[in-house]
Parts: C-alpha cells; sequence; structure tokens
C-alpha cells in the first residue's frame, strides 16, 4: 500500500514494508512545505508507527524548517521503542544534515534496504 500526497515542491510517498514505514519526499522541503511534511509522520506516529524510514533519494533540499519537523516527531517515536533512519542522502542534503549535527542524533544508512533492515537487527 502507498499513499502519496501532492504539495507544491513536494510530494510525500509513504509505503510499508513489513513494520517499518517509508517516508519518501520528492522535492524541496522548505518553510512552505515543512508543516506538510511533518504531518505525514505525525499521521504515521497517530497510527502507531514507530519504526520510520525517511528516503531522501528524490529530496532535492531541505531547510532548517524540515530537520525541525523530523526533531519535533523524535522524541514521540522513540518514546515507543521506535527511531526515525535516514538514508539515501545526495551531498546537499548530507551537507545540511552535517553543519547541524544531524548526522549524530540520527542513525544514516546509504539504502533504503540497509536502513529497514537495521530495524530487524534491534528486535
Amino acid at each position: 500500500m502507498s499513499e502519496v500526497m501532492n504539495m507544491p515542491d513536494l510530494t510525500i510517498d509513504v509505503r510499508f514494508q513489513g513494520k517499518v514505514s517509508i517516508v519518501e519526499p520528492i522535492g524541496y522541503i522548505n518553510a512552505h512545505t515543512a508543516k506538510d511534511f511533518e504531518t505525514a509522520l505525525q499521521k504515521l506516529i497517530d497510527q502507531n508507527q514507530h519504526n520510520i524510514v525517511i528516503n531522501c533519494r528524490r529530496l532535492a533540499y531541505i531547510a532548517s524548517a524540515g530537520l525541525g519537523a523530523i526533531m519535533g516527531c523524535i522524541d514521540a517515536v522513540r518514546e515507543n521503542n521506535g527511531d526515525i533512519r535516514i538514508c539515501s542522502m545526495n551531498e546537499t542534503v548530507l551537507n545540511i544534515f552535517e553543519v547541524l549535527g544531524f548526522t549524530h542524533l540520527y542513525s544514516i544508512f546509504e539504502t533504503e534496504d540497509r536502513a529497514v533492515h537495521s530495524f530487524e537487527l534491534n528486535q
């Protein structure tokens, strides 16, 4: 099952692989689209989906508002024995994560498969 939310400059594809929810933002997460991104994450949490992979392979840019959306959800996820893991970042997005220290707060993976599989290793 896959759900696609369309917004100006951003499309969010949400799909599931076993007990892992995969969120794939496509386009730009900026001040105008960060709320929609946060809503997509919060919807998963509300559905008791606490193992979340954010696949950044088609994310062109993420502003601090987008990083704030992730930070706003992480406590609820971790309090329920879950985590948010991030994968497939391009150089631009990775640099933003590194500059703001997010690479120390989140597990970063090269591929979606590795990120998804990492949840299996922790159970």
